[in-house]
């Protein structure tokens, strides 16, 4: 066991669970109302409670490798992140969906970079961002408007859900796309009517 997970672990019952001991238990007892599904990287630099200073019961959380969403279709076999999605609009009903991206971000860079035959699933799986890498020149710049248009992909891919497509249509959930630009400790949030990426803090 990694000592420095045992040692967080025992932080953990010795100093924040005492202070959130009634939070839990009121979450137990009435179950999680989150009201919203945040979509991220697995990158261990993005921490979505601490990025968003949430408590726990606030955001119901699905990570993956390049925060990306597979096409809505027909079931072709085990997915987390759609059973996330089906589970965070029909059971728990969020009101808001983020999308949230970042910088400097490993998937991306993978799309331009071979991966060779040891990462099948890995080579799969970047295939849903394929298409915001427009151009196929390896800059840093390329790389973070790749990042970002690929954010705006993943939106489009939620729209293809019938139920999130409905609640959005009826007012009932807001779609948001997030940009956390790692060293700068700063989110951008996608303008709709602009297209642009515009600081939200």
């Amino acid at each position: 066991m990694p000592q420095q997970l045992v040692e967080g672990l025992r932080r953990f019952r010795r100093e924040s669970f005492p202070r959130f001991r009634e939070h839990y238990q009121r979450l137990v007892a009435e179950g999680q109302r989150p009201s919203t599904l945040f979509l991220g990287c697995a990158d261990s630099r993005v921490v979505p409670d601490l990025l968003t200073s949430a408590l726990p019961g606030d955001l119901f959380v699905v990570r993956n490798v390049g925060n990306l969403v597979p096409p809505f279709g027909p079931d072709t076999g085990f997915d987390g992140t759609l059973a996330g999605i089906e589970f965070a609009t029909i059971v728990l009903a969020v009101k808001d969906i983020v999308v949230c991206g970042h910088s400097h971000c490993g998937a991306i860079r993978a799309l331009f970079t071979p991966l060779g035959a040891d990462a099948p699933h890995l080579a799969r799986w970047l295939e849903l961002a394929l298409p915001a890498a427009v151009d196929s020149e390896m800059t840093e710049a390329n790389l973070r408007r790749t990042e970002m248009r690929s954010i705006v992909l993943q939106l489009e891919r939620l729209m293809t859900f019938p139920i999130v497509r409905e609640r959005v249509e009826r007012g009932e959930t807001c779609l948001h796309g997030w940009y956390y630009v790692i060293e700068e400790g700063q989110v951008l949030g996608l303008d709709t009517a602009s297209g642009e990426f515009q600081p939200l803090s």
